[in-house]
């Protein structure tokens, strides 16, 4: 097991709380049916674009590091954090910055006229600002409008607007797809989405839980308890007896769970998607990040509700 990714993981499952309190705070609808995640009408606040034509980023964000070469800017990366990972040439570049404890310092040695951070909760941008460095925050997307708006921002910034574009209306048209390919079971299908080994998971109102909900899952954290934010933990008791049809690992590289650790849990062999074999091992990485590979993870979620719709469905 890497511990570095578990550390990260818990970390990050407390910040994601924190963003949807936050947001919580600031009026959003967090009780808000999410089964389009389309819609923008309370979507995540973002920034406005810095002055175009930065010749030399740092990124502090996986998920806009992936946007940022999605788009065809890869070039202007100088550094990135130590979490991006993807896609391959963003590991050819420095990646020792931190992301969730940002040095100013570390930062400005690669003399940068842009950082681009996913959420700026210590203050960075104005440390930067003081080094006359300007920043571009991107927070937490808690709708794919959000995701599609940043990509378009990134787009304008970098000089790439027109693959910014390209890219978010293939997003859009694949999205489309999925949608109107997806069965609807008379009697919805019921999911466990599991964030880590001790039980944190995801419900409707989180941005992969709206993902979800595009296909007609239904979620069994929507029964937990409030006051979690969208992240509740969960008990071995509650998903036992919610019964799942499907369970999506979003823990495979934090915490080496497999169809294989959670069949062997005490009473899991019960559970429908136990029973049946529908335990699916999903990329903790693309399941946290709300970048261009979204759309891959809503195709194989789509996927798998196909194998298990009952076949007169449609």
């Amino acid at each position: 097991m890497d511990s570095r990714h578990r550390r990260r993981r818990t970390g990050a499952i407390a910040l994601l709380a924190g963003i949807a309190l936050i947001a919580g705070a600031c009026g959003s609808d967090d009780g808000a049916a999410a089964d389009d995640a389309t819609a923008g009408a309370e979507s995540a606040p973002t920034a406005e674009p810095a002055p175009t034509g930065p010749r030399r980023i740092v990124s502090l964000s996986p998920t806009h590091t992936e946007m940022v070469f999605a788009i065809g800017a890869g070039d202007l990366l100088v550094a990135v954090d130590d979490f991006s990972d993807y896609p391959a040439e963003a590991l050819e570049l420095p990646h020792d910055l931190s992301g969730f404890e940002p040095n100013v310092e570390a930062i400005a040695s690669f003399e940068p006229d842009l950082v681009i951070t996913g959420g700026d909760f210590t203050g960075l941008g104005a440390q930067l600002a003081e080094l006359d460095i300007e920043a571009w925050d991107g927070p937490a997307a808690q709708t794919l409008d959000d995701t599609y708006e940043q990509i378009e921002q990134l787009g304008a910034i970098t000089g790439h607007e027109a693959d910014a574009q390209e890219l978010v209306a293939s997003m859009r048209s694949r999205v489309d797809a999925v949608v109107a390919a997806a069965p609807r079971p008379d009697d919805p299908i019921d999911f466990y989405h599991e964030l880590d080994s001790t039980l944190y998971s995801a419900d409707s109102t989180t941005f992969i839980g709206a993902v979800y909900s595009l296909v007609g899952l239904r979620n069994i954290a929507d029964g937990a308890d409030d006051g979690s934010f969208g992240f509740p933990q969960l008990n071995a008791e509650f998903v036992v007896s919610a019964d799942p049809d499907i369970i999506f690992l979003a823990d495979t590289k934090c915490c080496a769970e497999s169809a294989e650790t959670v069949a062997a849990r005490p009473g899991w062999d019960v559970i429908t998607a136990v029973r049946e074999g529908n335990i699916v091992e999903m990329d903790d990485d693309i399941a946290s990040r709300w970048g261009p590979r979204i759309v891959d993870y809503l195709e194989t979620v789509a996927a798998v509700v196909a194998s298990v719709a009952p076949g007169d469905s449609g």
